[in-house]
């Protein structure tokens, strides 16, 4: 596990560089992010080639996160988590779904990366406080980051080294070169950043030449085996039914699991590019995902045809899910910026942003009534990032969920309910909801049988 004392130390940019190191070495490598994150997955994907997991104990619970990692790994290649957060960061107060918690159950050694920048031997007591609290992360080394010079090395290196007993892997000069340019909810996405391939290989050559690559390959093979049950592969089911999937890059948040999770169950999943499509091709379900509809709200606006077709699709009863990004697009009109952009109008509501987040962290949530979605009195955990809100939610009829942590749509309620359409803000986790997907499925396919019907 690559991790930090704190956000924004470089935990992303060290683990690019030594994944892409190793793929360079002609190594496989497979790809984990620690806790609700969708950007750093794809950059994790554009080093490794492959998709890259999230382990979320808050989310998917601790046997689920050891069951993916479990059914991800394989013993002929490298196992790379990028923690998130600090490494002690977490929702309990015992630490048990922070990084540290999260290495502790998987047995992983742990890479810890400073942010060097004011500091000199203070820096070991860092270290050591990250040593000695609990839950105990088994920290082999670490990766000093932004440092100002070779004498601010020195003094940071014989510290940590003689006081914390672990040996300093790396040392990265501050380098504002090799920043990748961050956004609102992190990190820009890949395909809002042209130069993704050439700032990752810059990264890469830059962690060649700072770190010790080979002290720290070696660490991948300290991980004990682990003790567990074989994890049993599911059954694919045959596709029976077609879901329209948006994915753009407008709409491109999607726990690989959640499109999984539907495949599995009989869905051929038919994507969609939102900004490009003129028409709605013929599908069964529409699944909406989370993004940045607020960058391209011009191009989504202005492919009418498209979103008169979906307000089409909906109006029939055919199953809608949509989740954040989505959401926004379901609506009336968009103001951002200055600017009103209409929309889909499938809900009479309007959507502003605001300067700071609305809703931002962990979701807990109880299902107030009985629809094709959830059942009453089901718990619900997922996760919200979004500077939007509706400015007027007096016209919605029904809700799904009472907020008992988080914000949702209204700061007490969330899920938008009509008929068979459901909108949120909520990113749920498929691995932890496993009827999400059954449910979806089968209201596919009883839209294909008993076709259209007006909402």
């Amino acid at each position: 596990m690559i991790s930090a004392p704190h956000k924004s130390s470089g935990k992303t940019l060290v683990s690019l560089g030594v994944m892409y190191n190793l793929v360079q070495e002609g190594f496989s490598v497979n790809s984990f992010k620690k806790g609700p994150d969708y950007i750093d997955p794809m950059w994790h994907r554009l080093v490794t080639g492959s998709q890259c997991r999230n382990l979320d104990p808050f989310l998917m619970g601790a046997g689920n996160c050891l069951d993916s990692f479990i059914s991800n790994s394989d013993e002929k290649s490298f196992s790379l988590i990028e923690g998130n957060h600090g490494l002690h960061d977490g929702m309990d107060v015992d630490g048990a779904d922070s990084s540290a918690g999260l290495a502790e159950l998987l047995e992983t050694p742990v890479v810890l990366v400073v942010d060097s920048q004011k500091m000199n031997r203070g820096a070991a007591a860092i270290v050591k406080g990250m040593q000695s609290m609990p839950p105990k992360a088994c920290i082999k080394g670490v990766i000093l980051n932004r440092l100002q010079g070779a004498r601010q090395e020195e003094k940071q290196r014989s510290a940590i080294e003689r006081f914390c007993g672990v040996p300093v892997l790396g040392a990265i000069p501050k380098d504002d070169a090799l920043a990748i340019t961050e956004r609102q909810l992190g990190l820009t996405t890949i395909d809002e950043t042209a130069d993704a391939e050439t700032i990752i290989r810059n990264v890469g050559e830059k962690i060649a030449s700072c770190c010790d690559l080979q002290a720290i390959r070696s660490l991948f093979s300290q991980a004990p085996p682990l003790k567990t049950s074989q994890v049993k592969a599911e059954r694919k089911a045959i596709a029976s039914v077609s879901i329209g999937v948006f994915m753009d890059p407008a709409f491109c948040f999607y726990y690989p699991e959640n499109l999984e999770a539907l495949a599995k169950n009989g869905a051929e999943l038919v994507f969609i590019n939102a900004l490009e499509d003129a028409s709605l091709p013929d599908v069964d379900g529409l699944y909406l995902g989370g993004g940045f509809p607020e960058s391209f709200l011009r191009e989504l606006s202005g492919n009418r045809s498209l979103l008169r077709d979906v307000r089409e699709a909906a109006r029939s009863g055919i199953p809608l899910y949509a989740e954040c990004g989505g959401l926004i697009y379901l609506c009336s009109a968009a103001h951002y910026e200055g600017e009103t952009y209409p929309l889909a109008n499938v809900f009479p509501f309007e959507m502003g942003f605001q300067n700071k987040p609305v809703g931002h962290g962990y979701l807990d949530m109880k299902s107030v009534c009985d629809s094709p979605w959830f059942a009453k009195g089901e718990r619900i955990r997922a996760h919200e990032f979004h500077y939007s809100k509706p400015f007027d939610s007096s016209e919605i009829d029904a809700y799904q969920f009472e907020v008992l942590r988080g914000f949702g749509v209204t700061g007490k309620r969330d899920g938008v309910l009509r008929g068979n359409l459901f909108a949120s803000f909520a990113h749920l986790h498929a691995v932890a909801n496993p009827g999400w997907a059954r449910r979806f499925v089968a209201l596919a396919s009883d839209y294909k049988v008993k076709g259209r019907c007006a909402v």
